[in-house]
């Protein structure tokens, strides 16, 4: 859910924090007071179009920050952010968004900096936003299908991950005979290519972590002479009258006199006596290793030839030896199927055609789930329209299906049909008009799915306008119920939605030194009511209007009483 938002010179907002808390809060205020506006701030919080004239007059920049809390590990944004490499602690991420008086805008997520289509992507598993005129997800026709799975769940789920396993079959086999199928000049100019690489690979015989040995010998070829006085002077220093070993043999000889004297000194003699003889190892070695030494420039300059060649190949082939073996394995593999195309092409049409055939059958078995669900959502949804008071409202989930023609979603296309009035023809959601019964079916719709997007908060930006009385009440109950579920901001001029709330929030703005200035209060129990009341009755508020209002919050209190029952029997 949102938790916190802050907003600072956006548009009449000069300075503004404010904290929302589970359930359905409700902002209410005189017309221009900036409920919208800060709707408007969400909106481009989560990855809404941006320009230049958000920006306070006067000032450089207006800055978007929102804090989200996800109470849930499994949430689908959690894996989301984890493929932008960001990071999530304790559940909290936090979106920012800095809009300059130039319109650029600078996106950051948990102190990240991301694109702006990064944060719309973040943002839409976040919020969903629904205002009158707005077109948004419900409304799209492409997102129904995915909406219809969400509903099916698990069920669902299981058959179309049956589905895929085989599509991946499908697809992988179908580029391969493209790739075989492709015009002759285009397959002769692929085998010239490989013939060509895979001949230079093997003519280089190259051997594993051959450049790593080369470059080893490579560096003490080139550091002989460094090389040759250390191991001279070690030597010199060790042996000779008078040098280490002398010395240390003269130490064994006297510490062995002490040893037969005192039985202490035998552990301190026995250790000398073992140094001594390790370094006749060690001298004997030394004067080896000088007597073999010797500086082949020649053998250097092979070297550098041979360690430029695998450099070569490694830009053009691969950044390592065994990358470059693996990519000349998997070109001789394609060379002979290249050089044996009609073969190989018989062989995929055939696993191909085999493939489909269980592709369309798991397609039909996907389309016949969904199809299930689909009627159990349509009963759900006329149960909502009813409550809504449309009941004469038909709502039909539309399939267009074609078993020869697959896609990572299936053989289906999904559509919501809707027809608002007996006699009149059912038409796609999308083309329905009226403001009233597009309100009413928007949210017969939310309370339905949103318990299947996992959206951590839904904003209702007037989508209420048009209706009143029993329409009304109704819708009030419909946006407290969708609330349940997921945390509501609505702006409404309905006091019976105002009553339903869990939080109503007052929207003001006054005149301070020339400047309009926007400010939120939290309402308490009396500010309730006389709020609701001016909503009812206009600037004029009297006794009567105040007990319609008290009369409004009494029955919301019942009604929540009533579902919090229902949802614990």
């Amino acid at each position: 859910m949102l938790s916190e938002l802050s907003i600072k010179n956006f548009a009449i907002i000069e300075a503004l924090s404010i904290s929302f808390d589970k359930g359905l809060t409700v902002l209410s205020g005189e017309t221009g007071a900036g409920k919208s506006i800060i709707i408007d701030a969400i909106h481009l919080l989560v990855g809404g179009r941006g320009s230049s004239e958000f920006v306070r007059h006067g000032e450089e920049k207006a800055e978007i920050e929102g804090l989200f809390q996800i109470d849930h590990d499994s949430h689908p944004l959690f894996q989301k952010v984890k493929e932008f490499g960001i990071e999530i602690e304790d559940g909290m991420i936090i979106l920012r968004r800095d809009i300059s008086k130039s319109g650029k805008s600078i996106c950051r997520i948990n102190g990240k900096l991301v694109t702006i289509s990064t944060l719309r992507e973040i943002g839409a598993a976040l919020v969903d936003i629904h205002g009158q005129h707005e077109h948004q997800e419900l409304m799209d026709e492409t997102r129904h299908l995915s909406l219809l799975d969400q509903f099916g769940g698990k069920e669902i789920e299981d058959v179309y991950q049956e589905y895929v396993h085989i599509y991946q079959r499908y697809e992988k086999t179908h580029r391969a005979l493209k790739h075989l199928s492709e015009n002759e000049q285009q397959v002769a100019h692929r085998l010239d290519l490989i013939s060509f690489q895979l001949e230079e690979i093997q003519k280089a015989d190259l051997k594993l972590h051959e450049d790593e040995e080369l470059i080893e010998e490579r560096r003490k070829l080139s550091n002989f002479e460094k090389l040759h006085e250390a191991l001279n002077i070690s030597y010199s220093a060790l042996q000779g009258d008078n040098k280490g070993l002398d010395w240390l043999g003269l130490a064994m000889n006297h510490l062995e006199d002490a040893a037969s004297i005192d039985q202490h000194y035998k552990e301190v003699s026995d250790t000398v006596s073992n140094s001594f003889y390790v370094l006749e190892d060690i001298i004997r070695t030394l004067r080896n290793e000088l007597d073999i030494l010797e500086f082949d420039p020649e053998r250097l300059s092979n070297i550098e030839e041979r360690l430029n060649e695998i450099n070569q190949l490694k830009r053009k082939y691969g950044k390592t030896i065994a990358e470059i073996l693996e990519y000349a394995a998997k070109i001789e593999e394609e060379l002979e199927t290249l050089q044996n195309k009609e073969t190989h092409i018989e062989k995929l049409q055939r696993e191909l055609s085999i493939i489909q055939k269980d592709l369309a059958i798991e397609a039909r078995e996907l389309s016949k789930m969904r199809q299930k669900h689909a009627g159990q959502l349509t009963k759900l949804i006329h149960t909502e329209l009813k409550e809504l008071y449309m009941e004469k409202t038909i709502f039909e989930v539309r399939f267009t299906s074609d078993y020869d023609n697959f896609t990572i979603a299936g053989s289906d296309k999904v559509e919501f049909y809707i027809s608002t009035n007996p006699g009149e023809p059912l038409k796609p959601l999308s083309k329905i008009a009226s403001g009233g019964e597009l309100s009413r079916i928007m949210l017969a719709l939310k309370s339905i799915f949103s318990k299947h997007q996992g959206i951590t908060s839904i904003i209702f930006d007037e989508v209420d306008t048009g209706v009143s009385g029993r329409v009304a009440q109704a819708i009030a109950e419909k946006i407290y119920h969708v609330s349940v579920d997921s945390q509501v901001l609505c702006i409404s001029h309905l006091p019976q939605v105002a009553a339903m709330a869990d939080t109503h929030l007052f929207i003001a703005k006054k005149i301070t030194d020339g400047r309009t200035r926007t400010s939120v209060k939290i309402l308490g129990d009396d500010e309730k009511i006389r709020e609701i009341g001016r909503m009812i009755s206009g600037v004029e508020i009297t006794d009567l209007t105040k007990e319609h209002a008290k009369e409004l919050l009494h029955l919301a209190k019942e009604i929540k009483i009533t579902q919090w029952e229902l949802g614990h029997n």
